[in-house]
């Protein structure tokens, strides 16, 4: 299986090989949504916490006597039916929301999604990203550019939202391209399902794709 290779002017140089596991899977939208789900919810802080009974202050004193004064028996002033007593089946803190992600699933929803982008030409192969100067200006420059050649005017603008993945860490390659507001960088081994849905395209490095773990 092949895909074009282009220069990081967007010219074409060559052709790359990828792998079937990993470009060449059929589209399963079950198990993506599942692992994008559970991915969601393990971020989820699990901070919304309400004072039961036992929390509240006050109550320590039965508010009046049991029997005679014609009112309704109440035993502290902590109780859920009172104003500014405890709340009853509210959430905790205490609650954990993450569920577990099998890897093999991951990675094969990973898989489903990088093929079904390459299926729909909105996948890139690059010989190489490296920006020897940290300047925000040259590297959109450099992504207009690359976009203009390869037939994709809307490459790392409004409606053409770009992830570029890396074979390995760059510093001054990440920091030309981290202020485009519409262009995500990473390292090609940290990408996940939900950073590959996001973007219209993805560009990667000629390396990039054997670092992905699918």
């Amino acid at each position: 299986m092949k895909a074009p290779l282009y220069s990081k002017e967007g010219k074409q140089v060559g052709d790359v090989t990828l792998s079937e596991s990993l470009f060449g899977v059929r589209w399963n939208s079950k198990m993506v949504q599942e692992v994008v789900v559970a991915l969601q919810t393990n971020r989820r802080a699990g901070t919304a916490h309400t004072k039961d009974r036992g929390d509240v202050r006050g109550g320590g004193k039965k508010p009046w006597q049991q029997k005679g004064t014609g009112r309704a028996r109440h035993g502290s002033s902590r109780s859920p039916i009172w104003i500014g007593g405890g709340v009853t089946h509210g959430p905790t803190s205490e609650k954990n929301y993450s569920k577990k992600i099998n890897k093999v699933v991951k990675r094969k929803a990973l898989a489903t999604v990088l093929s079904k982008k390459l299926k729909e030409g909105e996948v890139y192969f690059v010989e190489d990203l490296v920006m020897p100067n940290p300047k925000t200006k040259e590297a959109f420059t450099s992504v207009e550019l690359f976009g203009k050649n390869v037939g994709i005017e809307k490459l790392g603008k409004k409606g053409g939202r770009a992830l570029l993945l890396l074979e390995k860490p760059h510093p001054e390659t990440i920091r030309a391209f981290r202020n485009l507001p519409y262009i995500t960088i990473e390292e090609a081994r940290n990408v996940n399902v939900e950073e590959a849905l996001i973007p219209k395209y993805i560009v990667l490095t000629k390396n990039a794709a054997d670092s992905i773990k699918a």
